[in-house]
């Protein structure tokens, strides 16, 4: 499912009076209520669904796969998800 797909399935729910733009600027809405969590919190928790979080990595060494030359990565954050049982249960019935 892409996001296009995503926001035609929230336009379903929503119900037959809501329309394609209000659909996206639910899925939007959503979107940007996750990203300002974590900006503000380093955390964002939904239950049954999951966790979203910033995951910190430290700086390594790592080879440049066309030289084979060492190189140094520095340290990075990323943004991690942890599914919830709800979500675990729903993907092992998956296709």
């Amino acid at each position: 499912m892409n996001k296009g797909e995503l926001i035609e399935a929230v336009k379903a729910k929503l119900g037959a009076d809501a329309s394609k733009a209000q659909a996206e600027r639910a899925v939007e809405a959503v979107l940007e209520g996750i990203k300002e969590g974590i900006k503000k919190t380093s955390s964002v928790q939904l239950i049954g669904f999951g966790t979203f979080s910033v995951a910190k990595r430290a700086a390594r060494k790592g080879i440049n796969p066309k030289t084979g030359e060492k190189i140094s990565i520095k340290a990075s954050k990323n943004v991690k998800f942890k599914a919830g049982s709800a979500l675990k249960a729903i993907a092992a019935k998956a296709k």
